[in-house]
């Protein structure tokens, strides 16, 4: 693939042409030249686009597509293509299917259906055997096939004992656990944060203290064994300090925050809306200004979109039977970028592929391409017309955001 890009904005603070404006020739896949003005050499494609702006790929730590086995929610192809329009170039994929992925065959289904896609597909294994929280999976199988962590999605590790021992055992072979912060004793059958809008509206509350239980006796376990843990999607503002606490100590912990819980309190499910059921719920505003303060400080390490298509018919019912889940692939960008400054928004997506096993592509002369799109400043209310998966249970519909995304250019392909 052979383009010349014109009057780009390049974001990238670990490049010489950070914040200034240059045309970009790419020639087979990579970066041959970065100068104010390039003559095109060869007649190639050139990209000129309104307010266009360029930076390192971005990377989204938590999306799930569904197949095998959802296919109704979405397949793989169309879901990597998403996430290209959505401008990212590496997701790591959950292994929330049917069959679960728990065998290193099932890691290389994946990876053979993503063989040519622009973006970078990195496969997450179940942490145990059908994610029953039981036995643990063929860890070191899937890690051999290209398993980047382990974790069996939004479901916790109900038995201390089995953490540590998948801690102690995957530091072998440097492997990543992940476990979901929830002490379902405490959380019983609660579908929303326990507050006064819970006892208002008559559902059952999960309170903070459920999450921050679980991740405290996550850290005590990691402090043990020394291992390498991450701790998905925290929401409340006690595990942000904990976390912080831990990091304070060296271990080797990592977490990340879902967006939706840093733009919305429960406050907004007064209407009942079913797109506002997630997990872990929506909080109130006092966890969002902790959260917020620790995606700035470095205690939250990554923000991801959580995208996790659902169909209607599993949306559509009353609040108690609804599905867990919303996409977000598509308003990321807008979402963040409504939040944060640009430079911060750009710091936040390009961050945590190196956790993952994946090295960032800077943006310099003889690097490969792996480029995000965008224009920062343009305002919109997101729609369903800006809604590619095959699910539309998206919790942004209607929500004023900033920030247009142009797409992707990576693994030698564009998609714009």
């Amino acid at each position: 693939m052979n383009v010349l890009i014109k009057s780009a904005t390049i974001i990238d603070s670990k490049s010489d042409f950070h914040n200034t404006t240059q045309d970009i020739l790419i020639e087979n896949g990579k970066i041959s030249k970065i100068g104010k003005t390039i003559k095109n050499p060869n007649n190639y494609n050139e990209i000129k686009l309104e307010n266009l702006h360029v930076s390192q790929g971005w990377f989204d730590s938590s999306v799930c597509f569904g197949e095998p086995g959802y296919e109704d929610r979405e397949t793989i192809e169309n879901g990597m293509l998403t996430a290209a329009k959505s401008g990212f170039t590496t997701v790591a994929l959950q292994p929330n299917t049917h069959p679960i992925t728990d065998t290193n065959s099932a890691i290389n289904f994946a990876k053979t259906k993503t063989e040519k896609s622009p973006t970078n597909l990195l496969t997450v294994g179940a942490l145990t055997s059908l994610s029953k929280s039981i036995d643990l999976a063929e860890l070191f199988d899937m890690h051999t096939a290209g398993a980047v962590a382990f974790y069996d999605y939004k479901k916790p590790i109900a038995n201390p004992n089995l953490l540590k021992i998948a801690l102690q055992y995957t530091s072998s072979f440097n492997g990543l656990v992940c476990s979901f912060p929830l002490e379902t004793k405490i959380s019983g059958s609660g579908v929303m944060n326990e507050n006064v809008t819970s006892t208002t509206l008559g559902l059952k509350g999960n309170p903070n203290l459920a999450e921050s239980l679980q991740v405290a006796r996550d850290l005590f376990i990691l402090e043990y064994t020394e291992g390498k843990l991450h701790i998905p999607t925290i929401s409340t503002a006690e595990s942000v300090q904990l976390i912080r606490e831990a990091k304070q100590k060296k271990l080797d912990i990592t977490c990340s925050v879902s967006i939706h819980n840093l733009f919305f309190t429960d406050e907004v499910l007064t209407d009942f809306d079913t797109r506002f059921k997630v997990n872990p719920p929506l909080r109130t505003q006092k966890d969002i200004d902790a959260l917020i303060e620790g995606v700035k400080d470095g205690t939250v390490d990554f923000v991801t979109s959580d995208h996790n298509p659902i169909t209607i018919e599993d949306k559509k019912v009353e609040f108690d039977h609804a599905e867990y889940g919303t996409i977000g692939l598509e308003s990321a960008f807008g979402a963040l970028n409504t939040l944060f400054t640009t430079k911060k928004t750009i710091s936040i997506l390009t961050k945590g592929k190196q956790r993952f096993g994946m090295e960032n592509k800077t943006i310099k002369e003889g690097e490969q391409a792996e480029l995000s799109l965008f224009n920062p400043d343009t305002k919109y209310t997101f729609t369903k017309n800006h809604i590619f998966s095959k699910s539309h249970n998206s919790i942004f519909l209607d929500q004023d955001l900033k920030g247009k995304v142009y797409g992707i250019i990576s693994n030698n392909k564009k998609v714009l």
